[in-house]
């Protein structure tokens, strides 16, 4: 079998190297091209990212073909206008065992991206029923469900063409921000899971860095022991996603906070890291401030040391556990499960207004900089630490707590400037 992208992960981090991976994607496939073979050339160990455009993901084929055919500038690349012979093209000369490629989406409906993917081929992609169906779509959660067991059963059927096919669950970035350590955990340990029993054998559970250091290393330990226990025949790996919420508007601040989720990255022990660069909250970044932002995690990465697993609280792992459990003990189809566990409010996020999520949980950052919970709904948790708070965030304070981070990072700099060069180039 094909080394894949799962293994070129593993092997990096069995030498003790932090694999880095950028979130960009162009529309022409000149610039795509380029774009990739500037990632392959960073002074780091990184993978490829071909991220699809906006109207790919909601399923606009036809405008994203008319925009190729008018040569307009769109914020990915439209895999499906371009087509299969086009993209292979593309990519030709670029992906080997070394560097393989991963493509990026958003869709709640990917059967036709994943039909594209087999086709080329590629083999490794990224997302999941519920994590690219509550924030990103309202499209029913079952409805999703049932187009992602399609879409995971025919790309795990790359095996047959002697393809190690991988996927990423997006379970553990719900939202980006204020959604408590312990759901983003289970949540991604659940779409793994889904993946598994759909014929996946190689998966990367996500975890985004949130807003206390300290939370996020005992979270990843607790997302490595699940995983451990649920994908017992599966090779898999922990990626760490850059702070995904407000960033840092100062260049000083974003560049400190993508270093910190470095280190965070080495020691709690995931494998591979998704940056985000200075220019994230002013508009889309250029490739160069992409390699830029590569280089630098890499370089924080070689100065952290990596510790051994475990140790630490206990809060986040107890919490993780009751509601795996308990939602895949509703069903032994994984999708029923999980559309009965949000019909029931075992699962629910925070904040999120999807039809189909109760919206009975609420969190806070406590003074420690902790997400914690005030209100936890149905939440089959019987082991929280209560905080001493039940009260609801005004909508001040709700954007005062999605500021947190972009503050703390900005605070010592707020003098600092921002170059913002002419050229921009496309990237999700």
């Amino acid at each position: 079998m094909t080394p894949g992208f799962g293994h070129v992960v593993a092997a990096a981090h069995s030498r003790g190297q932090l694999v880095v991976q950028p979130r960009m994607g162009m529309s022409a496939p000149a610039h795509m091209r380029a774009g990739l073979l500037a990632t392959r050339s960073a002074q780091a160990v990184t993978v490829g990212t071909v991220t699809l455009d906006s109207y790919t993901r909601v399923g606009d084929y036809a405008a994203a073909r008319r925009a190729v055919n008018n040569g307009n500038s769109l914020n990915g690349f439209p895999i499906m206008a371009h087509g299969a012979d086009t993209t292979r093209r593309m990519l030709s000369g670029i992906r080997n065992d070394a560097f393989p490629i991963q493509v990026r989406h958003g869709s709640a409906d990917p059967r036709l991206i994943f039909t594209t993917l087999a086709s080329i081929p590629i083999d490794a992609t990224e997302g999941g029923p519920v994590s690219y169906c509550l924030p990103y779509s309202r499209m029913p959660l079952r409805e999703s469900i049932r187009c992602w067991t399609e879409a995971s059963r025919s790309f795990a059927q790359l095996q047959n063409a002697g393809l190690q096919p991988h996927m990423e669950t997006f379970g553990g970035c719900m939202l980006g921000q204020m959604c408590p350590p312990s759901l983003l955990v289970a949540i991604s340990v659940l779409e793994a899971v889904f993946f598994r029993q759909h014929g996946l054998r190689s998966i990367s559970l996500s975890y985004a860095q949130q807003t206390n250091p300290a939370q996020d290393t005992e979270a990843i330990s607790a997302l490595r022991d699940l995983a451990t226990a649920h994908l017992p025949d599966v090779d898999w790996h922990i990626v760490l996603y850059a702070y995904m919420g407000v960033y840092p508007r100062t260049s000083q601040g974003a560049c400190l906070l993508l270093e910190e989720a470095a280190r965070l990255a080495v020691r709690a022990g995931a494998a591979r890291l998704i940056v985000k660069t200075v220019a994230e909250a002013h508009r889309i970044p250029t490739v160069q401030e992409n390699v830029r932002a590569l280089e630098s995690a890499a370089r924080a990465a070689r100065q952290e040391h990596r510790r051994r697993p475990g140790g630490g609280g206990r809060q986040i792992r107890a919490e993780a556990t009751e509601i795996v459990e308990a939602v895949l003990e509703l069903d032994e189809d994984v999708g029923r499960a999980l559309a009965l566990a949000f019909e029931r409010g075992y699962l629910d996020v925070p904040y999120c207004l999807h039809p189909d999520n109760a919206g009975r949980t609420r969190s806070f950052i406590d003074t420690e900089g902790h997400l914690q919970w005030s209100t936890t709904g149905s939440l089959p948790v019987s082991r929280v630490v209560r905080s001493g708070t039940t009260a609801h965030l005004t909508s001040g304070g709700l954007l005062s707590a999605l500021s947190y981070v972009a503050d703390r990072f900005d605070a010592p700099h707020q003098a600092g400037t921002y170059d913002h060069p002419t050229k921009t180039e496309h990237r999700t």
